[in-house]
């Protein structure tokens, strides 16, 4: 378990979470994102990467994976540190007045502010319709990779038939033991030159690739042993294996934020339009996952509401300091900050 103590902890780093990592940082608060998914980008990079969007004031044109890149570009004086593949799965309001969230990787990230940009939700992974698969989940079935040393060495099944999947085949084979990919079909939802280098791999005998379905899984005590492949000519065939990742793609839920005991509306916060702060203090509530009359789902809306969330957490960060507000084109320490000076 690890433990960080921090300004601001921001659930989400889409766009909206990146851009506030900017208006805190000028602030001089310091920030920790926890995001579900591998990287950052929300919505943007997983959904679209390479989708145009054109009311990004300034920017005619960009896709998602460009804007995620400049905001990235944007933040990174302020020194935001990421963790990804984690959810939150719990908060807690601590005895000097600060919150504990914790995530389901064993993280603990102290901070006197909660900002939720989650966007619609978390993105969970879709669990694939295997009797019992649960008994083995964070065991020997993991829908994501948090360190490639813990496989090394393993017998490893991947099924799926998207970038996730053939991505991990690459990365994975060379410190697999075994490596078997399995998809129902010889087509792809994949980058064609990932293709093409699982088929080079299959060719030199370095992994294995089958067309099928994953039917069954057999071990002991959540400790994974073989798994039973279906063919689509209903022949079967029992594979040996220790390690199953399973990337059949994410479904968008609410999931632990829901048990925040926050007053929720239709599955959103409810947030007032001076602080973007919920119904209970200290915790803000930024992007599509907020409510109030008048709201536009629009990244362009989230930026503001960062902006205005960010002047309100330096108030609860720092009770005993003075605000001055300052605009980056004639202030001299902002610039200072940003590097630009």
């Amino acid at each position: 378990m690890a433990t960080f103590e921090t300004d601001v902890a921001i659930l989400g780093a889409g766009p909206i979470g990146l851009f506030a990592v900017f208006e805190l940082g000028l602030l001089d608060l310091k920030a920790h994102l926890v995001d579900i998914l591998d990287r950052p980008g929300g919505q943007c990079t997983e959904l679209y990467p390479e989708k145009p969007i054109y009311d990004i004031p300034g920017l005619p044109i960009v896709t998602g994976q460009e804007l995620t890149d400049k905001l990235l570009e944007q933040v990174k004086p302020f020194g935001a540190q990421f963790h990804f593949g984690e959810m939150a799965s719990g908060l807690k309001k601590l005895d000097d007045g600060r919150w504990q969230l914790s995530t389901d990787a064993g993280t603990e990230i102290i901070a006197p502010v909660i900002v939720i940009a989650a966007g619609a939700g978390s993105f969970v992974p879709k669990r694939p319709p295997i009797a019992g698969i649960e008994a083995y989940e964070n065991k020997s079935v993991f829908y994501a990779v948090r360190k490639m040393d813990a496989l090394r060495g393993k017998n490893i099944l991947i099924a799926g038939g998207g970038d996730s999947a053939l991505d991990w085949t690459l990365n994975l084979a060379p410190i697999a033991k075994s490596l078997t990919l399995v998809h129902h079909r010889d087509g792809f939802r994949a980058a064609q030159h990932s293709v093409n280098q699982m088929h080079a791999l299959v060719d030199q005998g370095k992994i294995n690739f089958r067309i099928a379905n994953v039917k069954a899984l057999h071990g002991k005590d959540g400790m994974l042993e073989a798994a039973t492949l279906a063919a689509s000519d209903k022949t079967e065939l029992r594979l040996d294996c220790d390690t199953f990742l399973p990337f059949f793609g994410l479904t968008i839920k609410l999931g632990p934020i829901a048990e925040f005991g926050l007053n929720l509306h239709e599955n959103l916060i409810p947030v007032d339009t001076a602080k973007f702060q919920s119904s209970t203090p200290g915790i803000f509530a930024i992007g599509d996952i907020n409510a109030y009359p008048g709201k536009l789902k629009l990244i362009l809306s989230g930026f503001h509401e960062a902006a205005l969330m960010a002047q309100e957490a330096f108030h609860v960060c720092r009770p005993n300091e003075k605000l001055r507000f300052q605009y980056t084109t004639s202030s001299s320490s902002l610039q200072k900050k940003l590097g630009v000076a």
